[in-house]
């Protein structure tokens, strides 16, 4: 049988969670789903979609399963996010219908019609954020900022632990000792050493 899942993503600011269940419920109702399965987390907007519970929720649903949503709003921080779980969901035949609007994705003319005008609208807003990048370089390049990763060594994991690296060297330890305990090779140990300055030990003749 056919899934019907109720996805309501709660924010500090939300006040009717019940109230949207209650509307939610009222559609299933109007149009026959049945039995109605509601997830619900407690998250800013600002998180991406696939660290929500509706990235795995879109991940299981197959063909023929249906969300519910009080209205759109609730699957993305953006349009280009909105976009992207439509199209998704599309792909894989899974129905859904918001409360606000009376939106609806399936078989429906209006569907296939929304769905077109998604597509090119998140298409524009593709080329406007790629657009908007390759501006905001250019213009960091002409104000003289340097682009890309900076030359030479930058920090190393071994600089905190730098004390009990030398105490190691100076207590006679080997390179490939002190290598294999912070789990590096002997050469990146070798060069950082250099790079830093730091003596090494010398056995006595």
């Amino acid at each position: 049988m056919p899934r019907t899942i109720a996805y309501l993503r709660v924010s500090t600011l939300d006040q009717d969670l019940e109230k949207n269940k209650a509307n939610i419920l009222h559609l299933a109702n109007e149009k026959s789903l049945g039995k109605v399965e509601f997830i619900q987390e407690k998250i800013s907007g600002k998180v991406a979609w696939r660290s929500r519970k509706i990235g795995p929720l879109l991940d299981e649903l197959r063909k023929g399963d249906v969300i519910l949503l009080s209205e759109f709003s609730r699957l993305g921080r953006s349009m280009l996010e909105c976009m992207e779980i439509i199209s998704i969901a599309m792909q894989k035949g899974i129905k859904i219908y918001t409360v606000k609007g009376a939106w609806q994705l399936d078989d429906s003319i209006q569907s296939k019609v929304m769905a077109m005008v998604f597509s090119m609208a998140s298409e524009i807003e593709r080329d406007l954020i790629s657009k908007r990048t390759r501006e905001s370089l250019a213009a960091k390049k002409l104000s003289g900022v340097k682009l890309g990763r900076p030359m030479g060594p930058g920090k190393s994991k071994l600089d905190q632990f730098r004390p009990e690296i030398e105490a190691l060297l100076l207590s006679g330890s080997t390179q490939k000792y002190i290598a294999d305990r912070y789990r590096i090779t002997e050469a990146t140990l070798s060069n950082w050493i250099k790079k830093n300055g730091i003596k090494k030990y010398k056995r006595a003749a």
